[in-house]
């Protein structure tokens, strides 16, 4: 129905209801603000149980209601936060429950870069005072890892760049998780990786990266924008393996930087910091193995010097040899002859075993007769049984006790041959038998330097077979023996000195 239809005769203003009114309106703001641009600070911004999104778009002196449905929350390229200031794209449309106009959002972008700025900087020292950012808190980067995660767009040219760097420096096993970089899915996309590749576990299928690089090529505020996402942040900030980010160029800075271990200008310097020069590390290893062989051979070479000082300050084993020896000898000498020795204990012990059977005879007669005699002080009646049986006890002892003193005899002349053997073994005549001598002085002792002899002396020496006698010429170190006397060998005796 048109407005000036049916107009009552005698005034100029139709009659309406009032949804007829709210229509009329609704047609006229939709149709002179078809589509428009607003721009304005966000306040008390709502979302709704449903999805949908209710806010307010104002300035200094005006309020314009606004809503997002569900439909187009996920299109948007921000998330509408009170305070933020922003240029809402959308068209005019009224609500005749309330009475009131609102603007249907269907886009939603900061307003300039000043605004995006600002938002960064209040998002920043909110982060910071939760301790994201904290240098005590950075973990050094592994010197050498095997695996290295890199979570960039699988087909621009930043993957190529780092690819390239690592194969000239050093090849690795490189996983690679591609996101989008850019736009409305690049901030939970970058920060789904970061917590994909923490959730692997070492050892599975999946071998488990040892550092990350978060990458991304250069552009303005708002491509970036996706690295300042608080949800990257706290990403990078709870994951357990060392990150570096490499988001844009040098002078670009985004809030990842400042959660990561380690920032890299571009991301080929960020494979620089990841691995080392594989031909430094192999020129480093010859020269540190040269200078092992190097301390090793001087080590040697000292040590060597060192046991030839001491080797110089000991004796020669022959000369210790030698002195034990000549008194081996001289005691040996001192020693009366086995043959000898044997003979007189033989003759000792053969004289205590005629002497043994005697004297026990005697003792057994001697306690037979004073048992006797005992025996007769006293009442046969009651004491003949015992006196039978110790008379019958002595008897068996006197008959057991001649054999076992004839054992011991044996025993004990067994180990005086064994002790005989021993000693002819290691008497001084086993050494006269391999060609040695003994000379004695006039007086019996054992001569055994040349020094102690004068000429005319009288010695005597004793070889394996017998003994003979000479007179010493000259004097001290100069004299020697002439003349014999005879043994039991008759041969001559040639010159010992």
């Amino acid at each position: 129905m048109s407005l000036i239809d049916d107009t009552p005769e005698g005034t100029n203003a139709p009659e309406l209801t009032v949804s007829e009114l709210s229509r009329g309106i609704k047609r006229t703001l939709e149709t002179t603000y078809g589509r428009v641009r607003v721009r304005g600070e966000l306040g008390r911004v709502t979302f709704h149980r449903n999805g949908h999104c209710y806010l307010d778009l104002k300035d200094e002196n005006a309020v314009l209601a606004g809503v997002i449905w569900k439909s187009a929350i996920g299109g948007l390229d921000i998330r509408p936060q009170e305070g933020d200031e922003v240029i809402a794209t959308g068209r005019i449309t009224t609500f005749a429950g309330q009475s009131k106009y609102q603007l249907v959002i269907e886009n939603l972008a900061y307003a300039g870069e000043g605004a995006l700025l600002a938002r960064l900087e209040r998002l920043r020292k909110q982060l910071a005072a939760e301790g994201l950012f904290d240098p005590a808190a950075k973990r050094p980067l592994p010197y050498l890892p095997r695996v290295i995660g890199v979570v960039t767009s699988p087909t621009g040219a930043v993957i190529r760049d780092i690819l390239h760097r690592l194969a000239d420096r050093f090849p690795v096993h490189v996983l690679v998780w591609p996101v989008a970089v850019q736009g409305p899915q690049s901030a939970p996309q970058v920060a789904a990786a970061i917590r994909g590749f923490d959730a692997l576990a070492p050892g599975g299928s999946v071998p488990r990266p040892e550092v990350l690089i978060v990458a991304r090529g250069g552009g303005s505020v708002e491509d970036l924008w996706g690295f300042n996402d608080e949800a990257v942040v706290r990403a990078v900030h709870d994951c357990r393996i060392p990150v570096i980010s490499a988001v844009g160029h040098e002078t670009d800075t985004t809030l990842i930087d400042h959660a990561a271990d380690r920032r890299a200008p571009t991301p080929s310097a960020a494979a620089e910091m990841a691995v080392p020069v594989r031909a430094e590390l192999v020129a480093m290893l010859a020269d540190r193995d040269a200078r092992r062989k190097s301390a090793l051979a001087q080590m040697l070479k000292q040590k060597g010097q060192r046991l030839r000082d001491v080797a110089r300050a000991l004796p020669r084993p022959s000369e210790i040899i030698e002195v034990r020896r000549q008194r081996l000898d001289l005691a040996a000498a001192r020693l009366p002859r086995p043959a000898e020795l044997t003979k007189a204990r033989r003759q000792q012990l053969a004289l205590v075993a005629t002497r043994l059977p005697a004297a026990l005879n005697r003792a057994v007669a001697v306690a037979r007769i004073e048992l006797t005699r005992r025996s007769g002080r006293l009442g046969v009646a009651h004491l003949a049984g015992r006196v039978e049986r110790g008379r019958e006890r002595l008897d068996g002892w006197a008959t057991r006790l001649v054999p076992a003193a004839r054992r011991k005899l044996a025993s004990a002349s067994d180990r005086l041959s064994a002790q005989t053997r021993l000693l002819g073994s290691l008497g001084y005549r086993q050494t006269l038998a391999r060609g040695f001598a003994v000379v004695r002085g006039e007086d019996g002792d054992v001569v055994t330097d040349a020094a102690s002899l004068s000429g005319g002396t009288r010695i005597a020496i004793e070889f394996r077979d017998g003994r003979a006698s000479a007179v010493t010429e000259g004097s001290g170190a100069a004299s020697r023996p002439r003349g014999k006397s005879g043994g039991s060998s008759g041969g001559r005796q040639g010159s010992l000195f």
